[in-house]
Order: structure tokens, then C-alpha cells, then sequence
């Protein structure tokens, strides 16, 4: 029978929705500039819940059902943030806009996100109750919730290392200048071009740390297969025979070859990595999602048929869910309208977006229940995509289209952004299912979440670019900030259309993705706890390698601390207390780095002057200090790790 309402403790109130909203503006700006950085984004669903748990307590009271209806709105914030960043900047780099248009940015994350959340209403019955899969994000999101741990000492943890993370950032090379972004050591061995660096910023240990030490090694080795294996045999045997890149690489120091060659050549092999990694997830899952969707659907006609269930299986009503789909999509379909001005072509569009979003939220949800949702492989998702939406667009249109690279690319936008909300929609539904929560309480607070994140995202894009420059290299921003994936996504989109790819080298990556998906099934069929899953290996092939040695630091700092504290004896509640503190201190660093990005990028958009904030010389040191801020903040984050384990493990209870 169902549960009255009333008897409920309450959710959905005023209080928790406004604090989501908050909460959510906040996470997405903040991952809006990670994940621009270093091509990544983190799950903050646990930041959440604490910041909600103290904040509601000083509120007078908040139970576990109102903390976990604001932690489910507020990590929307991240989601969106990914949806955006992997796709949207791709339509500066292509030329499409000059800058970030803000109706339409709105339009393309917030709808794009609420129909995420529709379309992963059905999945839920079948990925969590039937299937039972493990989300892992949203089983320690309810751990912290039913817990009640400490929110104040999870707060002083939050905010001390925030504190950490923006005198970092503000230190760099785009504030005070005391130190640089980078550390970095290159040179010639004969003729073979030999490059290490690491990236200077905690937050990218805090990212390592999140991720874990599988996933650092993984991603480091795509980076050294590329910056210490290819980009040598490049130099050495290929690029004399290749007179334009020749030309433009004389006389160039070792460290620059090294940048030119990654730029315009080998970067390409992440990019065939990712194709199949993106292909690999649809083929492995296909079975899964069938059954998936088959037994969601039927517990909606169980419903829809009156059928009395408990509070905790009250899904959104899928007739509503059908109607808010249609609703949706219209004002999508008017926006590809605008773009293509016409009919015939905008039409197919608004089809393959609805088809293929709904397809690969099934996919992002269910990697989510596997891998969580820091690793899920969204980027691949959303490049097999535009890929597809390319090839449909290019028999349409032809290949001399200019305006054909720019609707692949908004088709992919939409189903980025809602893909990951869909991944992140069932991990909130998980820790719902195991706090007692109500489902469509739940997706109505997602899909607000996903509206209020979408409202911030034109004018946070705008402020990174104009201070920092996006993606391309120019005289004003020489060193802009990556973004990635939307690189990726802008290359591939227009070479389909006329432009230039190395193809050879896409050819290449892709033969290393089948090795390296041969490689985690030969583990995964021996029952290694070890893996390679092909698109972190890809992200690492993909970026500069100075962005994941940090990474991998962060990955071997939470080994180390599992590590020690098994060593000592510690039982699972201290290691599990132990894993929540070192996660609440990472999240916390990059959260107080990134929104200390955001801020600086005020001052130097207002004077239009990138060194506004930068120290006499004579004040500004080398990279000495860098790394030493990086080791302090680094074993900061070991010790706050370990502190859970004071006083030795806990003695298991008396029987």
C-alpha cells in the first residue's frame, strides 16, 4: 500500500529548495572552470549533504530527507557544468559565435538537462531496485546522511582546504604570479625528444584523490604513451619527411617541439581512442540496457494501472513524463530551425537528438551505476554523437556546409547535457532509495537544479574567456585554458566537413583503444582488481601530460592513506571515515581553487590587463615554491585523511 504523505518528515520545502539553488550555481561554476582546466569534473553530492547538514541545523533542525533533497539538487550543478563545457565552447572554437549567447546557452543546458532527468525516469526501478547496481557516489552520499557526521567538522574541513586551494590559485601565474602554473624539464637525447612536467595545481591532486589510484595510473600512462613514446618517434622519424610541420618546427627549443607536435599531430590519437571507447560502451552494454528499459517501462504501466505502491517507488507519472518530452523538445527543435533554416534538416535533428539522448542517458546511467559518476564516460558518449549526427548531417547537406559542423555539434550539446544529468539523477536516486526518499520528489528537485546550474553558465563561460581565452591559442591568451573536450568535438565536427585530420594518426589512436579494451577484459577475465577502462586511457593521451601527473599524485595519496590505515588495523568504519575526509578536503581545494579562478578573472576583465594582479619581480619565485605548496597541500590532504583514524581502529561490537 502506499504511504500517506503526511506521515512523511518533510522534503520538498522551501528552505532546501532555495539552498539547492545556491549550492548548485556555486558547483556549477566551479566545475565549469575544472573542468575547462584539466578536462575533468567532480560528482559533489558529499560537499553537499555536509554544507546542507550545517546549514540546516543552524536553520533549526533538517532531517535526513531534506539534506538529501538539497544534496540532489545541488549536485546538478556539476552535471550541467559537463554537459556544457564538454560541447558548447566548441561553437567559439569553430567561429560559429564570437562569444557565449546567453538565451542560448540557457536553452541547450537547461532543456537539455531537464530532459535528462525525463528521460531517466524509467531507468530507475530497473538500474537500482532490480538490478541492484552500485552507484557509488550515491551509496556514500546516503552513508554521510545517515550518519549525521559531524557537519561542522565537515565544514572546517571544506573550508580550510578551499582556504588552501585559492591561495594556490591566486599565488599562480594568473594572480600574484609568485609561482608558475607549471614545472616542467625538456631536452634532446641525440635525436630523440625526451619531456616531463607536472601541472602546479592542488586541485588536480584533489581530482587524483577522488578518482583513485586506478584511474591516475591509467590516465598518466596515456600521457607518457604520448609525450614520452609518440612525440619522440614523431620527431625522430616522422616529422623530417613532413615539410610544413618541418618548417615551422626549426629551430624550435625542445619543449615547444614537444607542444607544436602534441597540438597538431599526436593529441589525434586520443581522439580515435575516444571514438572506440565511445562505441565499446554502447556495444558492452547493449543486453543490460535493453532489460533495463523493458522492466522500467513495465513498472510504469503497473502504475499507471493503479497499482498501490510504497512512497519510496513513486516515480514521476510517465504520461506526465511523455507529455513534458514533447514539451521540451519543441522549443529544441525551433532553436535547430534557427540554425539550419530548414525544415527537412532541422527536423532529422531534433529526431536523432531525442533518439540518441534517450539512448545514451540509458548509458550514462548505467556506467554511473557501475563506475560512478566521475567516471563516466560521457565524453566518448558524446562524441560518438556528433560523429553520427555529422555523417547523418553530411549526406543532408554536403560536405562544403559551414553551418553542418555547428548542428552536429548542437545536437551533441543537448544529449552531453543530458547524459550527465541522467548519470548523476540515478546516483541521487540511489541514495534516496537507501535513505527512504520519495523518487519524484527527487526528480523535480534535479530538474530545478538543472534549470537554476543552466542560469549561470553564459556568464561564467563569457568571464573565463575574456580573462583566460578558451580553447585556441591567440596573441591576447597564449595559454588558454584547454577545454578539452570541446576541442575534440569542434575537430571532429569539421573535419567531416571539408576540414583537415590527421587521419592516420585518428587510424593509430583507434588501433590503441581496441589494444587497450583487449587489455582490460584479458584483466577483467582473470579477476584482476586492477583495470584499464579505454576512455580514461584516451582523456590521458588526449592532455597534456603535465595535467595528469598531478592527477596520478592525488590517486597514490588516497593508496597510501588506504593503505597505511589497513596496515594499522582499521576497521571498515574508519576506513570509510577516512575516504569521506580526504574526499570532503579534495572536493574542497578544487572547489576554493576553481572559484578563486572565477574571481581573479573579475579584475583582469575589467582592467583588460592579464598581469593586474602580478607582484613586482623581484617578489615572484620560481618553480621551487610551486612544488613546495603542491607537497604541502598534498600531504595536508594525507594527514586530514588519517586523522579519521585516531585512537586506533573501533573494536567491533559486543555480541
Amino acid at each position: 500500500m502506499s504511504t500517506p504523505s503526511a506521515a512523511l518528515p518533510p522534503q520538498l520545502t522551501f528552505r532546501a529548495i532555495t539552498l539547492a539553488i545556491v549550492l548548485a550555481m556555486i558547483l556549477a561554476a566551479a566545475n565549469t572552470y575544472l573542468g575547462l582546466f584539466a578536462g575533468m569534473t567532480i560528482a559533489s553530492a558529499i560537499p553537499a549533504a555536509v554544507v546542507s547538514m550545517a546549514v540546516l541545523r543552524a536553520l533549526g533542525g533538517g532531517g535526513i530527507l531534506e539534506n538529501n533533497i538539497v544534496q540532489t539538487g545541488a549536485s546538478a550543478g556539476s552535471s550541467i557544468a559537463s554537459g556544457v563545457i564538454f560541447t558548447i565552447p566548441a561553437l567559439v572554437i569553430l567561429g560559429y559565435w564570437q562569444d557565449f549567447k546567453y538565451s542560448w546557452v540557457l536553452a541547450i543546458a537547461g532543456l537539455g538537462g531537464i530532459l535528462g532527468v525525463l528521460f531517466s525516469v524509467p531507468l530507475r526501478r530497473a538500474l537500482i531496485v532490480e538490478q541492484k547496481l552500485a552507484f557509488p557516489e550515491g551509496q556514500a552520499a546516503a552513508e554521510v546522511l545517515k550518519t549525521g557526521e559531524n557537519p561542522s567538522e565537515g565544514i572546517r574541513i571544506l573550508g580550510l582546504s578551499a582556504l588552501g586551494g585559492a591561495f594556490a590559485k591566486l599565488a599562480a601565474a594568473s594572480g600574484l604570479r609568485l609561482i608558475p602554473d607549471a614545472a616542467a624539464s625538456s631536452g634532446f637525447f641525440g635525436k630523440y625528444l625526451a619531456y616531463f612536467g607536472t601541472n602546479l595545481s592542488p586541485a588536480l591532486i584533489g581530482v587524483g584523490y577522488i578518482v583513485g589510484l586506478n584511474v591516475g595510473i591509467v590516465v598518466l600512462a596515456g600521457a607518457m604513451l604520448s609525450w614520452n613514446i609518440a612525440i619522440p618517434v614523431y620527431a625522430a622519424f616522422v616529422l623530417p619527411s613532413n615539410a610544413e610541420l618541418s618548417t615551422i618546427a626549426a629551430g624550435l627549443p625542445a619543449e615547444e617541439l614537444a607542444g607544436l607536435l602534441w597540438s597538431k599531430q599526436i593529441r589525434y590519437l586520443g581522439v580515435g581512442a575516444m571514438l572506440v571507447g565511445g562505441m565499446w560502451a554502447l556495444v558492452s552494454l547493449r543486453h543490460s540496457l535493453a532489460s533495463g528499459v523493458r522492466s522500467g517501462l513495465a513498472a510504469a504501466r503497473a502504475s499507471a494501472a493503479g497499482v498501490a505502491v510504497a512512497h519510496t517507488e513513486q516515480d514521476l507519472p510517465m504520461k506526465s513524463v511523455l507529455i513534458g518530452i514533447v514539451l521540451f523538445t519543441l522549443p529544441l527543435a525551433a532553436l535547430y530551425q534557427a540554425i539550419v533554416g530548414n525544415f527537412a534538416v532541422s527536423l532529422p535533428m531534433t529526431v536523432v537528438m531525442v533518439v540518441t539522448g534517450f539512448l545514451f542517458c540509458s548509458v550514462s546511467a548505467y556506467m554511473a551505476g557501475l563506475v560512478g559518476s566521475s567516471n563516466n564516460p560521457v565524453s566518448g558518449i558524446t562524441i560518438a554523437t556528433i560523429l553520427f549526427s555529422a555523417v547523418m548531417l553530411l549526406l543532408m547537406m554536403g560536405p562544403e556546409s559551414s553551418i553542418g559542423p555547428v548542428a552536429a555539434v548542437m545536437i551533441g550539446a543537448v544529449v552531453c547535457c543530458a547524459a550527465c544529468i541522467a548519470g548523476d539523477n540515478l546516483q541521487d536516486l540511489k541514495c534516496g532509495y537507501i535513505v527512504g526518499a520519495t523518487p519524484w520528489r527527487q526528480q523535480v528537485m534535479l530538474a530545478i537544479g538543472a534549470a537554476s546550474s543552466a542560469l549561470v553558465m553564459a556568464p561564467v563561460l563569457n568571464l573565463l574567456a575574456d580573462a583566460y581565452g578558451i580553447g585556441v591559442a591567440t596573441e591576447a591568451h597564449p595559454k588558454p585554458l584547454p577545454a578539452p573536450q570541446a576541442t575534440l568535438m569542434a575537430s571532429v565536427s569539421k573535419g567531416l566537413f571539408g576540414g583537415q585530420l590527421p587521419w592516420d594518426m585518428i587510424a593509430i589512436g583507434a588501433l590503441i583503444g581496441v589494444a587497450i579494451i583487449v587489455l582490460d577484459e584479458t584483466l577483467k577475465a582473470r579477476g584482476s582488481s586492477f583495470r584499464t577502462p579505454v576512455l580514461a586511457a584516451a582523456v590521458g593521451i588526449y592532455l597534456p601530460l603535465e595535467l595528469m601527473t598531478p592527477i596520478f599524485i592525488g590517486g597514490v595519496i588516497a593508496h597510501l592513506v588506504e593503505r597505511h590505515l589497513r596496515r594499522r588495523g582499521t576497521d571498515q568504519a574508519g576506513l570509510e571515515r577516512a575516504n569521506r575526509k580526504g574526499l570532503l578536503f579534495a572536493a574542497g581545494v578544487i572547489t576554493g581553487e576553481a572559484l578563486m579562478g572565477i574571481g581573479i578573472a573579475i579584475p583582469i576583465v575589467t582592467s583588460g590587463r592579464a598581469d593586474v594582479l602580478a607582484l613586482p619581480p623581484s617578489l615572484q619565485f620560481g618553480e621551487s615554491l610551486g612544488l613546495l605548496v603542491l607537497a604541502v597541500l598534498g600531504a595536508w590532504l594525507y594527514r586530514t585523511a588519517m586523522s579519521a583514524d585516531r585512537g586506533g581502529s573501533t573494536p567491533p561490537p559486543a555480541r
